[in-house]
């Protein structure tokens, strides 16, 4: 059992590129009227409290969502905010209206808001305590089916390919782990290689930490390599690269088969992102697409 509890880390700078590129994934996927299917392989507790001792531990927010909600706030700045931001600060925005001022949405509740009467959400998580915070989650929606709401005890790296190809053949699989377990690196990408076998036309969305080990090299490269025609490739990088190689100096996220939108709306957030989260003057972002 490993230690990792996203609630530490809720709404940091990783959360706000994870969950902006994931939540215009969800936009553009409901504008068909043929449903979807979203899995989640590591959905974390769901939905979190940032004042909440976990959350108040390292204030990780503070490298994050309260720097975008003071440029929100600052007249002078809140025209220039790109509108893949402003659809993020949007739902946030609704979130909070629903939980408080102080709630962070985690995947899963993005997922679940977003979900139309025929769509389904299968929530991959294995920590007990997770597990149990997630089932209190369909309670937020009860209008819809409860049997298009599943909540698997599983993981999500080898479980969540039996849900590929989805009845309808659209779909989205999220895919954040924590990467504690080194092994993440390469599962990740055996994961995405099984799913692209079975379900070559859904969305894959993995994100990533920037850190100083050869794993995450070793990973891009094998991303790459996948057989996949249409990827996008986003990082954001807030401050230098430790001396000392440990920590997390920024995040990337992997996306195959991405809305054809998504590149031009990153391409003017990211330069605004790296702008507002920069810690040092080392922080860069880049967005590369397969064509």
């Amino acid at each position: 059992m490993h230690s990792y509890r996203h609630g530490f880390h809720a709404a940091n700078h990783a959360d706000v590129l994870k969950h902006a590129i994931f939540i215009q994934i969800l936009d553009y996927a409901i504008r068909k009227p043929a449903p979807i299917t979203v899995i989640d392989t590591h959905s974390g507790a769901g939905l979190y409290d940032l004042t909440h001792e976990w959350a108040r531990q390292n204030v990780e927010a503070d490298s994050g969502i309260n720097r975008l909600l003071c440029a929100q706030a600052d007249t002078t700045n809140s025209d220039e905010i790109p509108p893949l931001i402003t659809r993020y600060l949007q739902v946030l925005a609704g979130c909070r209206k629903q939980h408080g001022e102080q709630a962070y949405p985690g995947s899963p509740w993005l997922a679940l808001h977003a979900l139309r009467e025929d769509d389904r959400l299968h929530l991959f998580e294995t920590h007990p305590s997770e597990i149990e915070a997630l089932r209190h989650l369909p309670k937020l929606r009860p209008e819809l089916r409860a049997r298009h709401i599943k909540l698997h005890a599983l993981d999500g790296f080898s479980a969540a390919k039996a849900m590929l190809p989805p009845v309808s053949r659209r779909g989205i699989v999220m895919m954040d782990p924590s990467y504690e377990d080194k092994q993440d690196y390469r599962r990740a990408v055996q994961a995405l290689s099984e799913g692209l076998q079975r379900f070559a036309s859904g969305c894959y969305l993995l994100w990533y930490p920037l850190l100083q080990r050869r794993e995450v090299n070793e990973m891009l490269r094998s991303l790459y390599r996948l057989p996949a025609a249409n990827w996008l490739h986003a990082w954001l990088q807030i401050k230098q690269a430790p001396e000392n190689g440990l920590g997390l100096y920024g995040s990337g996220v992997f996306v195959i088969n991405p809305p054809w939108t998504l590149r031009s709306e990153l391409q003017a957030a990211l330069p605004w992102l790296q702008q507002q989260l920069a810690q040092d003057e080392h922080a860069r972002s880049e967005c590369v697409c397969s064509a």
